[in-house]
């Protein structure tokens, strides 16, 4: 409640909706390429450590996301012909990729670290009002 006894307006807003980070599959996708190169399927089954298990990325935005990298010359893909069944993409991260994913490694540190104060002063703040 505000201090004037009010109710907080807060009761009107929706709740949260699950995190995501915007853009966040991006990095998460060139990290798993890092690693080593990799189909499509293996990239959506990779992805589930890195917090979309519970809330799994649409394999369609995964392949717009990985065109959008390989126009941006940060990864490329190949037909992979051989074996059974039909051909698939196998794609791997490139050395302006691995520039990228760093620039990307930086920036989530940044908001790692002032995610860090917020939540700091929250539970601070929270204690206090117990």
């Amino acid at each position: 409640m505000p201090d004037d006894g009010r109710p907080c307006r807060h009761r009107q807003l929706r709740h949260p909706q699950p995190r995501r980070i915007n853009r966040f599959l991006e990095p998460c996708l060139m990290l798993l390429l890092h690693c080593n190169e990799a189909h499509g399927y293996e990239l959506l089954e990779g992805l589930k450590p890195y917090g979309f298990a519970r809330n799994p990325a649409d394999s369609s935005t995964v392949y717009r996301v990985l065109r959008h990298l390989e126009e941006q010359g940060c990864v490329t893909s190949r037909w992979e012909t051989g074996g059974a069944g039909p051909a698939r993409r196998l794609y791997r991260i490139t050395e302006e990729g691995d520039r990228f994913l760093a620039g990307w490694a930086d920036n989530l540190r940044e908001t790692d670290r002032v995610l860090h104060r917020f939540l700091r002063t929250y539970d601070t703040h929270m204690e206090i009002h117990r």
